[in-house]
């Protein structure tokens, strides 16, 4: 399981890695400086987020485990969220306006998708689990 952990972050970050390596190059303004901090501040906690979720990761809502650990403690998302952050900061460093557009069409998707996996949390742990979203973030 920790292979495919690996090869996924593997993945995301050369997919960063070969987005940032574009003709012309980037002018290295305060804009796309700041893009670039999201971009790496993002990925390195979405990997995080990755690692702790651990075999509950699943792309179709399921109730494997509740996580409650780590960067779950605090926020019930966080893959979520620190994707999101991936996301605004390429925005910022490619100066794609445009892109917005496919980012503001991604926020509500994410909504959506997480009151789903919320709907399969509470059904599968009660209690236990509205305690938990209680105490947490988004």
């Amino acid at each position: 399981m920790v292979g495919k952990h690996i090869l996924l972050t593997l993945i995301v970050g050369g997919a960063i890695g070969a987005l940032l390596w574009q003709h012309p190059p980037v002018t290295w303004t305060a804009l796309p400086i700041t893009g670039l901090s999201l971009m790496i501040a993002g990925f390195i906690l979405w990997t995080v987020a990755r690692f702790q979720l651990g075999a509950s990761f699943a792309v179709k809502a399921e109730a494997r485990q509740l996580v409650t650990r780590g960067l779950y403690s605090k926020i019930r998302n966080p893959i979520y969220v620190f994707g999101s952050m991936v996301m605004a900061g390429g925005i910022l460093v490619f100066g794609k306006p445009v892109w917005l557009l496919i980012f503001l069409l991604v926020i509500p998707l994410q909504i959506w998708r997480t009151g789903k996996e919320s709907a399969v949390l509470e059904a599968a742990f009660g209690e236990e689990y509205r305690k938990y979203r209680a105490g947490t973030w988004f």
